[in-house]
C-alpha cells in the first residue's frame, strides 16, 4: 500500500503497532526490508528479492486452508461471475447478499461485459460463470436456463410505433435498428442514448429497459406475433476445475431464479 497508516486502517490497528511488527520482522531477517521515504514506504533491494517468495508462500498457505475447508465440505474461495449490463442485476444482488449471509467464505467477483466479451472470458477462463442471454430454446454446453423474458422494441418517448403495449414483429421490417443497419453499438448506454435522441430503435430485454428509463426518456412495446423469447442462462467455463464454491454459487443462483421466477416474469411484462 506504500503507507503504514493505510495498512493500519486496512487492518483495524494503529500505525505504531504496524511499525513495531516491521521492526521485529527485520530483526529476525537481519536486514532492512522497508525504506521510509518522503512519500511513504518502499521495499529495499533485499525486500524486492524476498517479496515474490513471500507472496508465493502466502498464496500456497491460503490454498492449503481452502483445500482443508473444501475437504470439510465448506465452500470457500473466489467465484468470478460475468453478467450483461443491467440484464440480471435483481438476481445478482440477491445472490450477493445470500452468499454473504450463508457462505461468508465465498467471494463473488462480478464483471460486466457484452455477449461476445462474456463468451471470450468463459473460453479463456477469465471468469468461472456467466449470466447472459440465449436465443435457442434448448440449453447447450451445460447451460442452465434460469428464466425467460420477452423482447421489446425501444424508441424515444412519444414515438407512435411503441405507444401501445405490444407491436407485431412485422412492424420491424426496414426499421433503423441499433446494432443492425443504422448504427453498430455494442454498449447499452450508447444504444439507449442514440434511441432517446429519436429516429433509431433498439431491441432490448426488460432489465436493460428498466435501467435505461432512469436516465433516458424512452418507451417500449413488447414484440408479438411471434413473441421473441430471451432465455437468461447461467453458463460455465469449460476450463479449470468447477470448485465447491462455484457449484454453490450455481445452486444458489438456480434457487433464487426459481423462487423469484414469478416476480421476474411479472417485471418482464
Amino acid at each position: 500500500m506504500g503507507s503504514l497508516s493505510k495498512v493500519a486502517v486496512a487492518h483495524g490497528t494503529s500505525q505504531p503497532h504496524i511499525s513495531r511488527q516491521i521492526t521485529e520482522l527485520e530483526q529476525e531477517c537481519g536486514a532492512r526490508l522497508f525504506q521510509r521515504t518522503g512519500r511513504g514506504v518502499v521495499l529495499t533491494e533485499l525486500g524486492q528479492r524476498v517479496a515474490p517468495k513471500v507472496r508465493a508462500w502466502l498464496a500456497g498457505t491460503e490454498q492449503l486452508a481452502n483445500d482443508i475447508h473444501t475437504t470439510a465440505g465448506k465452500p470457500i474461495g473466489k467465484v468470478r461471475l460475468g453478467i450483461l449490463p443491467s440484464s440480471a442485476h435483481p438476481l445478482v444482488s440477491t445472490l450477493y447478499y445470500r452468499l454473504k449471509e450463508r457462505y461468508p467464505l465465498v467471494q463473488l467477483s462480478v464483471r460486466e461485459g457484452q455477449g461476445a466479451q462474456l463468451e471470450t472470458w468463459l473460453e479463456d477462463g477469465s471468469i468461472d460463470l456467466a449470466i447472459l442471454f440465449r436465443q435457442s430454446s434448448t440449453p447447450k454446453n451445460g447451460d442452465v436456463y434460469l428464466v425467460d423474458t420477452a423482447t421489446y422494441l425501444v424508441s424515444a418517448a412519444g414515438d407512435p410505433l411503441t405507444a401501445r403495449r405490444t407491436v407485431p414483429f412485422s412492424a420491424l421490417h426496414n426499421l433503423p435498428l441499433a446494432l443492425n443497419v443504422a448504427v453498430e453499438a455494442d454498449s447499452l448506454a450508447l444504444q439507449t442514448h442514440v434511441v432517446a435522441d429519436g429516429g433509431i430503435y433498439a431491441l432490448l430485454g426488460p432489465y436493460a429497459i428498466e435501467a435505461a428509463t432512469k436516465v433516458y426518456r424512452i418507451q417500449s412495446s413488447k414484440i408479438v406475433d411471434p413473441i421473441i423469447s430471451r432465455h437468461i442462462a447461467l453458463a460455465m467455463s469449460r476450463h479449470g476445475e468447477l470448485t465447491l464454491a462455484c457449484r454453490t454459487v450455481m445452486q444458489e443462483t438456480r434457487d433464487i431464479a426459481k423462487s423469484g421466477a414469478a416476480g421476474l416474469r411479472h417485471s418482464a411484462r
